[in-house]
């Protein structure tokens, strides 16, 4: 690599002799940002018809949150590879977030995590569907009207970053209409061909649920109640052409230890999965529930309309509540939710009849996966190809990566390795593309046992080939989540600013 610059540092409060799993090994953290305009090829060739941003935000811990720490706790940072006439560039920062900010200041941590109780937490304000939580802004990031945007796993304020420069761009205000009292859940959907991006949040206050639409201008435009039984927990939602897909789990928090001050979440297999369809303009009294086998649902893949049907597509948990032996630590105790294993979480679709309102399901694969990534063409449309991301058994980190044809319902598997582990995988049209698998994906990796991290691109076309590019990134990265993909003709002041 030449030129690479180290432009920031963030103080760790961190034990010096920590040995939490999801803050050693693979998920340690990446205190430093960088910029590095040039990244070293280790192998292979940067497609020169690749052009555009990986973006990917990660879980890093700064401060150990007080009482028990869930790695959904860490602070976020948000790392950028841009590609162009066959060359790639790279920069790293921290979301400079109020808690992150508020911590620093403090030199500890002023928040108990999501698996304490927020009455231990120092400070009395906070954010968050529970409320008195630290905003880490460390889930997913989108790229809407031109922006980078970073959110908070259980609803919070959106964080806005130049996608190029990672430049702080402060949050996002929606023209003073944003819903600050309550915030935005985790995975807002940004559709490419209307420009908008829509959203739910939740709380445990009624109506419990609110549905929303911010056009192509950065301006709420439509913001109904969501009616729900009850506090509830939705991670994720779909959305079609014309619908907005919605839902009503049966795992969610106990109400009698709500009503003590504590959060636990319980399955309830004894109530119904609820899906809800809704016009995505749609008025409150317009949605329309679907019931379905009871599960917990992290993520969706994709839904589209088929003649009268609204196909959704996602991740079925056989085990939303995996047991454990009274005996087991903490540590095992947390695990259960985050492993795929312990979960058993399959790719799955349902059928929801707008006409005779009757639901049908099936299961697609027998593979264990998670995460998924479509080409960002067929988001909402019919689509072939889901790519996933494997799990390692027991814990919460992703070891390789899975292709599932719809169609043939054939599948390509491919392992990083011992000790390599990756982050869900976007997928990048090819300029010219044309075929749905006509394109790449792209990883990072974070090589334990060589204290390095790599940037992998793919052939979405044969995943099994192996990577047709490596590049090494400045310094190993702490293991993270979600990221996204964002073409170059999309993009304010590309390719310039790389």
């Amino acid at each position: 690599m030449t030129n690479i610059e180290l432009v920031g540092r963030v103080l760790s409060s961190l034990p010096a002799d920590d040995d939490h799993p999801y803050r050693t090994g693979a998920w340690a953290p990446q205190v430093t940002e960088w910029d590095a305009p040039d990244l070293e090829l280790v192998e292979g060739a940067i497609p020169t018809d690749l052009d555009g941003i990986y973006l990917r935000n990660t879980e890093n811990p700064v401060a150990p949150s007080i009482g028990r720490y869930h790695p959904f706790d860490g602070d976020a940072m948000v790392h950028v590879v841009g590609f162009h006439d066959g060359k790639a560039f790279y920069r790293n920062r921290f979301v400079r977030t109020e808690g992150l900010l508020a911590e620093q200041e403090a030199g500890h941590a002023l928040w108990a995590g999501i698996s304490e109780r927020p009455s231990k937490a120092i400070r009395e304000d906070g954010w968050g569907a529970r409320g008195r939580m630290k905003d880490s802004s460390s889930t997913d990031v989108v790229v809407h009207a031109g922006v980078a945007i970073t959110s908070f796993y259980q609803c919070g304020d959106m964080y806005r970053l130049d996608p190029l420069t990672l430049d702080d761009l402060g949050k996002s205000t929606w023209h003073g209409q944003f819903p600050s009292d309550i915030g935005v859940s985790a995975h807002p959907k940004v559709d490419e061909r209307t420009g908008e991006m829509l959203f739910f949040n939740y709380g445990t206050d009624a109506p419990y649920m609110h549905y929303g639409v911010v056009d192509a201008d950065d301006r709420l435009v439509h913001y109904v109640d969501i009616e729900l039984p009850g506090p509830r927990l939705p991670h994720d939602m779909a959305y079609t052409e014309n619908y907005a897909i919605l839902n009503d789990l049966p795992l969610f928090w106990d109400p009698d230890i709500l009503k003590k001050g504590g959060h636990a979440s319980r399955f309830r297999p004894d109530l119904p999965t609820r899906l809800g369809v809704i016009p995505r303009r749609g008025q409150s009294s317009e949605i329309r529930w679907f019931e379905a086998d009871p599960t917990y649902v992290l993520h969706w893949s994709n839904a589209y309309e088929d003649g009268d049907e609204i196909v959704l597509e996602g991740y079925f948990q056989d085990n939303p509540e995996p047991s454990v032996p009274p005996e087991s630590s903490y540590y095992q105790r947390l695990s259960r939710f985050l492993s795929l294993d312990g979960m058993q979480t399959r790719l799955h679709r349902w059928r929801l009849n707008m006409r005779t309102g009757a639901t049908t399901e099936e299961r697609l694969s027998e593979s264990l996966s998670e995460f998924p990534m479509l080409n960002p063409d067929y988001i909402g449309r019919p689509h072939r190809y889901t790519y996933a991301t494997t799990g390692v058994p027991g814990f919460f980190l992703f070891d390789g990566l899975l292709k599932h044809d719809g169609t043939t319902g054939n599948e390509e598997h491919y392992s990083f390795g011992d000790g390599v582990f990756g982050s869900e995988t976007a997928m990048a049209p090819r300029i010219g593309s044309t075929a749905e698998d006509d394109g790449y994906l792209i990883t990072l990796t974070t090589d334990v046992g060589n204290d390095r991290s790599e940037c992998l691109i793919f052939s979405a076309a044969d995943i099994t080939l192996g990577p047709i590019a490596r590049l090494r990134l400045p310094e190993r990265i702490s293991s993270g989540t979600h990221s996204t993909w964002a073409s170059g003709d999309s993009l304010p002041n590309w390719p310039s600013a790389s």
